[in-house]
């Protein structure tokens, strides 16, 4: 039978210096050594209240072969903060059984209705007027499997819209953006715009795998989405008649253009209207995204500043604490937020374009807890 999780990760700020008991899939397992060269455990754990870095410090032997990454396993440990992030200091840790996991309990979820999201999409589609353009966008909303991966898939492992039915969540408001922004300059054909943007990110229902935990598939490690996408639009225009294939082609080029630019993974760069503002509408949403939840995650947290965004490059600023009468000098606690540590969980320019990435990974420093000898 189910054991009531009565704990989620976003509870952390009523908990801090609290032990604590509960149930988590494990993100990330790794076995690193300690100064004196014995092995203790570096976890990231997940439940629908985000992810949380764990440690196991001692009595480590037996749960070294214990469990395995995405495994369940209910931990008994201390929540604490180290560099104005929460962590949990682990003193007992055993994997669940299938019998004891109730499922929804441990992946984020989006909180729009997705139904009205999907229908939103639909209304927006209905619009086309050019019928080959509204043909393929249907066809690919009347194809079963592809329904439902969109409506449940993340749009991204870590970065943003990272929750079951963000990327329909995230292409949503990309649709709302380009409708609107579009308005504002002529030469852009908007059905074109939005095509591309119902497109952009299509194949990440098959680059990523959210069953347990938000990873790459083996198809996404080797291929990228962008990859995966050209089959799709490959497959299905060739189940339409008399698909114009000049238009396939700027399709084409909508879907490895949108990043932007050649190091963030774009085989070329946005070469007409619609594919740049693409990119940058793609480009804004996601990193709004980011900020929204990264605000939220630590709205809890003493003083008008986060703590440092890995993939923004920053610590953000906390407009209404800031604006408190009360409110500590932001120049203060600029300088206490940390300006430059963090793991990065994407790569990022001067001009402060990022693009998840699932080749580079750049593990920070575990620091032994101050009672640990050396």
């Amino acid at each position: 039978m189910c054991a009531m999780k009565d704990f989620y990760i976003s509870d952390c700020a009523n908990c801090e210096n609290k032990v604590i008991t509960s149930s988590f899939v494990v993100a990330v397992k790794q076995v690193k050594p300690k100064k004196t060269g014995e092995p203790y455990l570096a976890l990231t754990l997940a439940d629908r209240g985000g992810q949380i870095e764990a440690k196991m410090w001692d009595n480590v032997t037996d749960a070294l072969t214990a469990f395995e990454q995405d495994d369940y396993v209910k931990v008994k440990g201390l929540i604490n903060r180290y560099k104005n992030h929460f962590q949990l200091t682990i003193h007992k840790v055993r994997k669940l059984q299938e019998s004891e996991i109730e499922f929804d309990d441990y992946l984020p979820k989006c909180s729009k209705d997705i139904n009205q999201l999907w229908q939103t999409l639909a209304d927006l589609v209905a619009t086309f007027s050019n019928p080959h353009l509204k043909s393929l966008v249907q066809a690919f909303m009347s194809d079963a499997e592809i329904v439902t991966a969109y409506r449940n898939a993340p749009a991204a492992k870590t970065l943003h819209h990272a929750y079951i039915g963000g990327l329909l969540d995230h292409v949503v408001s990309l649709f709302k953006s380009c409708d609107l922004v579009s308005r504002n300059y002529p030469l852009v054909d908007r059905d074109l715009l939005l095509t591309g943007a119902f497109l952009h990110d299509i194949g990440k229902i098959y680059e990523l795998s959210y069953n347990r935990s938000f990873a790459y598939t083996t198809r996404g490690q080797l291929l990228g989405h962008m990859i995966i996408e050209l089959e799709m639009l490959q497959a299905k225009i060739a189940q339409l008649q008399d698909f114009p294939p000049e238009l396939k082609t700027l399709l084409e080029h909508l879907i490895i253009s949108h990043h932007g630019e050649y190091e963030f993974g774009s085989p070329k760069l946005p070469m007409f209207p619609e594919a740049l503002m693409l990119h940058y509408l793609d480009d804004l949403d996601s990193k709004m995204e980011s900020m929204r939840a990264h605000l939220e995650r630590e709205s809890t947290l003493e003083g008008a500043w986060t703590g440092y965004n890995a993939s923004l490059g920053r610590p953000l600023l906390k407009r209404e604490k800031f604006l408190e009468p009360t409110a500590e000098p932001a120049q203060a606690q600029a300088a206490s937020a940390g300006g430059s540590g963090g793991v990065l969980a994407g790569i990022e320019s001067g001009n402060g374009q990022h693009v998840e990435t699932s080749a580079v990974s750049v593990p920070s420093a575990d620091p032994e807890p101050a009672t640990q000898k050396s």
